[in-house]
């Protein structure tokens, strides 16, 4: 994250005891965010008296964020340590990387086979979108390029179930599978291109090929750095 971004993260965090929606849920959708966006990382405690600190709220809707974030995989609790940001075992990323490729290649055969419309004219503008920012080097708008060809294909891919569930497994990953982001900036954007092009060619077994192997590749980056940081 940038340090304007951490800024304006700070800024609404702050904001959040005055607002007028459901309290409960902007503090989960708050937590959710500094968690993805890396404010916390893995194996960082989250003590409930400096989360609402920093949020300016009291401990309950604290504890119902954490309680929610559990649900969701982001958030560890244990009832004699508290809250933290989950860790990921090499066994447990073998399989985490395992399951998005297969989930990933079956959205992409989806995907190419219900490309038309709306949904072809958003991926070829995802996809123009990119390439020009490659060619300019663009580094920041091609890491949202390559952010946004995950949801993208998801959506293109027409089955709500999958979507959903594909989410909640990258909201899981999001910070392992950021560590390869800028790292591999251009090739991951050429492998999403490759996937884009034969999704929109309507070719639904070599997207789906393509989808798995990006996801492989990126698996394989992954395992080789946490070995080097070991």
């Amino acid at each position: 994250m940038s340090a304007k971004s951490a800024t304006d993260a700070e800024e609404r965090w702050q904001a959040i005891g005055t607002s007028r929606q459901s309290l409960n849920n902007v503090v989960a959708d708050a937590l959710r965010e500094a968690i993805l966006s890396g404010r916390f990382e893995p194996g960082d405690r989250l003590p409930e008296p400096q989360l609402a600190e920093m949020f300016g709220v009291s401990r309950n809707p604290i504890r119902e964020a954490l309680q929610v974030l559990s649900n969701e995989g982001l958030v560890e609790i244990s009832p004699r340590k508290g809250a933290r940001v989950p860790l990921l075992s090499p066994e447990e990323l073998l399989e985490t990387i395992e399951l998005r490729a297969e989930l990933e290649g079956i959205s992409a055969r989806n995907a190419a086979r219900h490309c038309s419309g709306k949904t072809r004219e958003a991926l070829v503008a995802l996809l123009e979108r990119g390439n020009a920012a490659l060619e300019a080097q663009d580094e920041e708008v091609l890491l949202e390029c390559n952010s946004e060809f995950h949801v993208a294909l998801a959506g293109a891919a027409r089955n709500r179930y999958l979507a959903e569930f594909m989410r909640s497994l990258r909201d899981r990953t999001h910070w392992l599978f950021s560590r390869t982001a800028r790292e591999r900036i251009t090739t991951s954007w050429n492998e999403h291109a490759a996937v884009l092009e034969a999704v929109i060619a309507g070719d639904a077994q070599r997207a789906a090929k393509m989808a798995f192997e990006h996801v492989q590749k990126v698996g394989e980056s992954l395992v080789k750095g946490l070995e080097v940081d070991r």
